[in-house]
C-alpha cells in the first residue's frame, strides 16, 4: 500500500485557531467607553485585531456598509494605551 504523505489522518488535523473571548460591536464599546460610535470607529478602524467586515460599494447605495467587531484583548490594550495620556 501506498502512503500519500499529503493527507493528514484524523488526529492529525490542524488546530483551528482558538478566538478570544469575547468580541464587542461599535454600540457595546461606546455605551462602555461613554464615548460617541463615530469616535470608537475612528479610534478602532485601523487598529489590528480588529474584524471589519465590509460588503461591496455597488452604485445604488451612495456609502460603504461596514460591521466592525472588536476583540476583548484588542480593547483591553486599547484602554490602557489611551490611560497612559
Amino acid at each position: 500500500m501506498k502512503s500519500n504523505s499529503n493527507q493528514l489522518g484524523a488526529d492529525q488535523r490542524p488546530a483551528e485557531p482558538s478566538l478570544p473571548e469575547r468580541y464587542y460591536t461599535v454600540a457595546d464599546v461606546a455605551n462602555r467607553l461613554r464615548l460617541s460610535k463615530d469616535f470608537v470607529r475612528r479610534i478602532f478602524e485601523k487598529e489590528p485585531g480588529v474584524v471589519v467586515f465590509e460588503g461591496e460599494k455597488s452604485s445604488r447605495h451612495k456609502r460603504r456598509y461596514r460591521t466592525m467587531r472588536i476583540p476583548e484583548q484588542v480593547l483591553e490594550r486599547v484602554i490602557r494605551r489611551l490611560s497612559r495620556v
